[in-house]
């Protein structure tokens, strides 16, 4: 059967559908000999897909996994980095990182820390990452200076970002410091440095980003110890099932074609 060849590779664990679409703008994918294109189709079964050369039906199909990993500061989101920098695939053992196709879904700048899910499921990559998803993601954040009770709610009714308003925010103050303040952020989108950025345009520039959990799944839940930095687990199957239930209602063949992935 035809199918997006985004999708494809996503499931055979090449790539996530994002970084699959920038394989083939990169000409690394091709079709029966031919250059592919985005949009295009294909039939595993009956077309010879190669991406650098190798036939995708010589690499044997993955198991599924999922992963909650402890981001530490220095560490990009990415599988691989231009600039030679640690990836979160370099936190992995090598049985994970080679021919799984494990990759990050979404971002985590690399100064900030924290929850972070790694998956070689490329149609829960696509539903999360999907503009339409509303998982609340909760961050502890460290700003500079004392932001007071009017400024906590003019970011939680949401602030225009290049010319665009933020969606409205769980916002409180969890802690006062001497020259800092610690807030707990919960946020239902991802927009690119989205919690710097609205802190810098408030007056109380970030100094830590730290995120503690994405809906359910918390690096330290009670009765449990801290995932430690650095570290991961596998998800739980309650944690599982609850992933897949927020992209039921995004349409797996949705295709908003070619876009550059971002820091979030």
């Amino acid at each position: 059967m035809e199918e997006r060849l985004q999708k494809i590779l996503s499931k055979w664990g090449i790539a996530s559908r994002r970084e699959a679409e920038e394989m083939i703008v990169l000409k690394r994918v091709r079709i029966n000999g031919a250059l592919a294109h985005l949009g295009q189709k294909a039939d595993p079964e009956t077309d010879t897909i190669t991406v650098d050369g190798k036939p995708i039906s010589d690499l044997v199909r993955p198991a599924l996994i999922y992963l909650l990993l402890h981001k530490p500061a220095g560490i990009v989101s990415t599988c691989d980095d231009p600039q030679g920098r640690p990836t979160v695939l370099h936190l992995l053992p090598k049985e994970l990182r080679e021919n799984q196709g494990i990759h990050p879904v979404g971002r985590l700048d690399a100064y900030s820390t924290g929850a972070l899910i790694l998956t070689n499921d490329g149609n829960l990559t696509f539903g999360l990452t999907h503009p339409s998803h509303s998982i609340p993601k909760t961050y502890r954040v460290l700003v500079k200076g004392h932001p007071p009770e009017s400024v906590l709610q003019k970011w939680r009714q949401g602030v225009m970002l290049e010319g665009k308003k933020t969606r409205s925010a769980q916002v409180r103050l969890r802690e006062s410091l001497a020259d800092e303040s610690c807030l707990e952020i919960i946020l239902k989108e991802g927009r690119n440095r989205q919690i710097r950025r609205v802190a810098q345009l408030l007056g109380y520039p970030v100094i830590k980003l730290h995120r503690t959990a994405i809906g359910p799944i918390q690096l330290e839940k009670p009765g449990e110890p801290l995932l430690a930095e650095g570290s991961y687990r596998s998800l739980k199957d309650d944690e599982i099932r609850f992933l897949q239930e927020q992209i039921k209602h995004i349409p797996i063949n949705d295709s908003a074609g070619f876009r550059s992935i971002k820091q979030s």
